[in-house]
């Protein structure tokens, strides 16, 4: 089991992440996971940096940790052509230690620029399988061109290749996502203990590492990280089909008005306890993932890598499907 910690870009400034992110490599954290994100998902979480830049700064500030994207919508706001040099980049400037996670994306992020967020599931998988097809395209070396039904690319080259091309994780959530991940992606990435995720991605012939995000907020008592968690986070318990379809933090602050406390509580590990961040984390190594991120939606970061580092760095590495 590989452990990693997730940047909350949406809740912190550029040089406060990197930070984190030395921390994180300090108390033995195999990688750090950021969001690729335009919006925040409530206004009171107040940051939302540009993912590119952070990373290429921590890439500089680390030696060891890996860093992965939590994910990258490679359709709308950027064209596939730039992320696949993007990553190459960030590959070469990492030593080889960068994840591309990419996903079909959010309607609150993709829909700036203007073109609009399309509006069925089905075309937003149409682009994301044409848009890997292109990066791989040009992560194959030498000029190409491409014509797909919804993105297309014209006789271009990206010139700086990583001798190790970086691993694919794409975001699924159910079969037609799962399948492009096994299909067109290196590994899986999924934000729900869902077991049936695994199953359908290996079922259509998947075989790479299974992250997953798991909830988790860090404080001295129970209430106090609930109350946190409830303050900026509360938009993690509406669910998928919610979260890629409102526009705006404001469309997320009217959504989320009645999750209560004890919606946070069952769905979070919360306060001091290390049995109850394992327990919650079992469901996730029960439904099949292998590469844990730690999600802290606790107010203070610090103690919760502190805690982590105290109490659950062993622990969490052990940790197996329930009768394995």
């Amino acid at each position: 089991m590989e452990i990693g910690y997730k940047l909350a870009a949406e809740a912190f400034g550029p040089a406060e992440l990197v930070r984190q992110a030395v921390l994180a490599e300090q108390a033995g954290f195999d990688f750090v996971e950021m969001s690729d994100h335009f919006h925040p998902w409530l206004d009171n979480q107040g940051h939302s940096p540009f993912v590119w830049t952070v990373f290429g700064t921590i890439a500089a500030k680390t030696d060891r940790i890996g860093l992965a994207t939590g994910v990258t919508c490679p359709t709308v706001r950027y064209h596939p052509a730039i992320i696949a040099q993007a990553a190459a980049t960030l590959a070469l400037l990492s030593d080889g230690r960068f994840t591309l996670g990419v996903g079909s994306g959010e309607r609150l992020n993709e829909h700036v620029v203007g073109p609009g967020y399309p509006g069925t599931v089905r075309v937003r998988h149409e682009m994301l399988r044409e848009a890997l097809e292109i990066i791989r395209l040009l992560w194959s070396g030498g000029y190409h061109s491409y014509e797909g039904k919804h993105l297309t690319l014209d006789d271009a080259r990206v010139f700086d290749l990583p001798g190790e091309l970086p691993l694919i994780a794409v975001a699924a959530s159910g079969p037609p996502s799962t399948r492009i991940a096994a299909e067109l992606g290196d590994a899986l990435f999924a934000t729900e203990d869902k077991p049936e995720i695994v199953q359908e991605y290996r079922a259509a012939g998947g075989t790479g590492p299974r992250y997953a995000e798991v909830p988790m907020a860090w404080a001295p008592d129970e209430h106090t990280a609930a109350r946190a968690a409830l303050e900026t986070s509360r938009w993690a318990v509406t669910g998928w089909k919610v979260m890629s379809e409102l526009p705006n933090p404001v469309n997320f602050e009217a959504a989320t008005t009645t999750v209560r406390e004890e919606d946070i509580l069952e769905k979070f590990a919360c306060g001091p306890d290390p049995a109850r961040y394992l327990q919650v984390a079992q469901q996730y190594a029960d439904a099949g993932f292998d590469r844990l991120v730690m999600q802290n939606a606790g107010p203070d970061p610090d103690g919760f890598i502190d805690f982590y580092r105290r109490e659950l760095d062993g622990p969490m590495r052990r940790l197996k499907p329930s009768g394995a």
